[in-house]
């Protein structure tokens, strides 16, 4: 295909373009927002008799009767999030809002923080083995609670993670202007609807404006966003997001393709089904050329 002089110039783009991929882009980010915020997970206070009515907040729950349980839940100390600042033309970014706050991740990394989150993951799965009528204690369910808590915490390990950690740096001033595309990226997650897997290939385009990321770094990107639970539509756009938050290109193309286990194991149980969903920043959403050489490139195997 041929390249496009207005795209491929290496000009600098006019005033006009810059204002609209900065409206693109907030647009495009403002519903994922909430998806960087720190997670603070609700904790319970009390269990005292009567019946069970939590608010859908989960900070609090009210009794009208005697013969049942309550159970009275509130939330731990939110850490508020510095604002995203545009990149100014340095060699450093600003991170953000996507790492947590300094005092989870603490919590996280410590020993004692990780045993007190296995302990109480394990108790939860305890009790989930009982609701279903299977017995914790025999044989081969003994270890299960440890197991899954140590498991849970690794597929949601991207939480403790952050841009600006895992770019580390790897981004590497170079006279590129044409379209690098990173394809067949495996990708493993869990859906935040029925906490089953879904799993598939993220494909990765971008047009550089004299910068470019370390390719394994693209791969690590993707992994960070997936070891959260997600919705397709959302990692998506996550990837895409910190994409251009890192290297501020001229366009960045997101495209990924699933099979979803909750569409496959329950519900309507359609094996074989695949979803795809694409995320477009810049001039590859503006410009027609450059998003048709991404497409068609991809469609080569």
């Amino acid at each position: 295909m041929n390249s496009s002089p207005l795209l491929y110039s290496g000009a600098t783009p006019s005033a006009g373009e810059r204002g609209q991929d900065s409206f693109e882009r907030q647009n495009i980010d403002s519903p994922v927002n909430a998806s960087f915020a720190c997670r603070v997970p609700i904790e319970l206070r009390s269990i005292e008799e009567g019946p069970a009515v939590a608010l859908a907040s989960g900070l609090a729950s009210q009794a009208t009767g005697a013969g049942h349980t309550t159970v009275t839940l509130s939330s731990q100390t939110t850490f508020h999030e510095p604002t995203r600042e545009p990149w100014d033309g340095k060699e450093s970014f600003s991170s953000g809002p996507y790492p947590l706050g300094a005092e989870i991740i603490q919590k996280l990394e410590s020993p004692q923080g990780e045993n007190r989150g296995v302990q109480k993951l394990a108790r939860a799965v305890c009790t989930i083995l009982e609701c279903i009528g299977e017995e914790p204690t025999r044989e081969g369910l003994r270890a299960t609670p440890e197991r899954y808590a140590n498991a849970m915490l690794y597929f949601t390990k991207g939480y403790a993670e952050s841009v600006h950690d895992l770019v580390n740096g790897a981004v590497f001033h170079e006279g590129h202007d044409e379209l690098v595309i990173l394809r067949d990226i495996d990708v493993f997650s869990l859906c935040e609807h029925h906490l089953v897997p879904f799993t598939g290939k993220v494909h990765i385009g971008y047009i550089p404006d004299n910068r470019i990321l370390g390719l394994s770094k693209l791969a690590h990107l993707v992994e960070m966003f997936a070891r959260r639970l997600q919705v397709q539509e959302r990692l998506t756009k996550q990837v895409a997001l910190a994409i251009s938050e890192a290297l501020n290109p001229r366009g960045v193309a997101v495209v990924m393709e699933c099979s979803h286990l909750c569409m496959v194991m329950r519900g309507v149980q359609k094996v074989g089904s695949t979803t795809t969903t694409s995320c477009m920043l810049g001039c590859m959403r503006s410009n027609a050329i450059a998003r048709e050489e991404f497409l068609a490139l991809l469609s080569r195997r």
